[in-house]
């Protein structure tokens, strides 16, 4: 659990600032986590088997584990002077997903109302 706590810190948010022409840059990341644990009981008896002298022979049970991470580019704060600026990251292939499934949807509900037009 102490490593997946300094998995997810604040330095996996906002990113090293650096400076360039007297302009301050601090990236930010969007990061989630998630983590889920297993665990096992006695020993059970095998269904539908016999084992040696009448006793079923028995399968070991046992647990486990998993921690996951992602993390986003979110965009930038931008400081130049006084003034701080946000500038969000644009995922170009998302919007394009995006304006896919839509076109797909409309596709389908305009066909629904022709047919629908077309049986009176």
């Amino acid at each position: 659990m102490e490593q997946a706590r300094d998995t997810i810190t604040v330095k996996r948010v906002f990113g090293e600032p650096y400076v360039k022409n007297g302009t301050t840059i601090i990236p930010v990341a969007s990061v989630m986590g998630g983590g889920g644990a297993g665990e096992g009981g006695g020993p059970m008896p095998m269904p539908g088997a016999e084992g040696e002298a009448g006793t079923a022979p028995v399968m070991a049970t046992g647990m486990g584990g998993g921690f996951g991470v992602r993390a986003t580019p979110a965009g930038a704060y931008v400081i130049h002077g006084d003034e701080v600026v946000w500038q969000p990251a644009i995922d170009v292939t998302r919007i394009e997903v995006m304006n896919r499934a839509i076109a797909i949807v409309g596709i389908i509900v305009v066909g629904s109302i022709l047919r629908a037009l077309l049986r009176r």
